[in-house]
């Protein structure tokens, strides 16, 4: 007679057997063929976890911790298990409105959560914290072993409370930093024309999400009622955000060609731009919270000559995310490809150099960007509009 503890683990087998049929493609025939004592003792494990461990866990604990040890066997800070709660609120930021302090973060080679970029007007870049910032505490809780969407989700939460973050920079003491979250909603393009140089206008592009192409083709329309006869891009600690969002701007700018190569495991993929090119002297001006998607566009552009890049060494994020939903609710965000500029550069870890280098203060960068655009307290953009008045004249 098997008994009722036995029945459970068999059962718990079961389920787990189950779930790796669904989930898992025919490649994992392969995998089992040849890996079948290792795969055993992952069974065994797990029987002995729920035969003879004292800590009560579920199955579901139990799978959910063995998802999360393989991603973590990748040692790539940006796979990660999100269980369904964190999933939902990555779901609702990239949407564009959420809860929280409007900061993007990501984590260095030394597994430190540090800040990409704040979303220009949110909480958190009113507070002060700034691209380069390490994170070391969230409401006193340690940050060194914390995944990454854990930590962006304790920063969200119902506008109107609280959050403290212990932030950390080169030369100086960590400080406390306390922050009312609100809702943050951020209309990921804003145009203008440069009130002092009324013949060139301004968009400032602060993130790559699905309503992008439509703000940016708007602003550029109302733009062009008032007239213009030069462009400046500010991509300033822009932290990227959607692949396909980044392709459709790089389109509104570049020549008919290449925009970016996707190198895959399997495949290599070219996305190209229609054209025309912009006709017009253009700036881009970029820094080290420009990343992933916003290098794209800045590498297409710096590649095909149709701009001048203006500012700081971009962040080096030359990597694409795939997000896998499974079947709970929770997702799998995998590492899947590289990409590559035009010119088939590889800036993974290395960055875009500009083509002018003009280096900011973390002091002189929060006033340029908490009041842009205000050439007067930004040196880059004082570069860009003495660029583009030599080219128009």
């Amino acid at each position: 007679m098997i008994n009722s503890a036995v029945k459970k683990v068999m059962y718990g087998i079961l389920i787990v057997l189950i779930i790796v049929s669904f989930i898992i493609s025919s490649s994992v025939v392969y995998i089992i063929s040849t890996n079948h004592e290792n795969l055993g003792q992952v069974i065994k494990a797990f029987t002995l976890i729920k035969a003879q461990s004292i800590e009560e866990t579920t199955t579901g604990e139990l799978i959910q911790g063995s998802v999360s040890g393989m991603i973590d066997a990748l040692d790539d800070p940006y796979s990660v298990y999100l269980d369904a709660d964190t999933f939902n609120t990555l779901q609702e930021r990239m949407s564009g409105t959420y809860g929280g302090v409007g900061l993007l973060i990501t984590k260095d080679d030394e597994g430190r959560l540090v800040v990409v970029s704040p979303f220009r007007g949110t909480p958190a870049h009113r507070a002060g914290v700034a691209t380069g910032d390490f994170i070391v505490k969230i409401n006193d809780e340690d940050t060194s072993d914390m995944e990454l969407e854990t930590a962006a989700s304790l920063m969200q939460g119902d506008p109107g409370t609280d959050v403290t973050i212990t932030t950390f920079r080169e030369g100086r003491e960590n400080k406390d930093i306390a922050i009312t979250r609100e809702i943050i909603t951020v209309p990921s393009v804003d145009g203008t024309i440069i009130e002092e140089e009324p013949d060139i206008a301004y968009i400032n592009l602060s993130m790559f999400n699905e309503n992008t192409i439509d703000e940016l083709q708007q602003d550029l329309g109302e733009l062009g009622k008032i007239g213009y006869s030069a462009l400046v891009l500010d991509m300033r600690n822009n932290p990227g955000g959607s692949l396909q969002s980044a392709i459709e701007v790089a389109d509104e700018f570049i020549p008919e060609g290449p925009v970016v190569h996707i190198v895959s495991k399997f495949s290599t993929n070219t996305f190209t731009a229609s054209g025309p090119a912009i006709d017009i002297p253009f700036v881009v001006l970029v820094n080290s919270g420009s990343a992933s998607a916003s290098e794209i566009v800045a590498g297409a552009i710096q590649d095909t000559g149709v701009g001048i890049l203006v500012g700081e060494r971009t962040f080096g994020k030359g990597l694409v995310q795939s997000i896998f939903p499974l079947d709970d609710g929770a997702a799998l965000k995998l590492t899947t490809a590289k990409y590559l500029t035009p010119n088939e550069r590889d800036i993974n870890k290395k960055g875009i150099d500009p083509d002018i280098e003009v280096i900011l203060t973390p002091e002189e960068a929060f006033e340029a960007l908490q009041d842009a655009p205000d050439p007067a307290n930004d040196p880059q953009l004082q570069k860009a509009i003495e660029i583009i008045k030599s080219k128009l004249n």
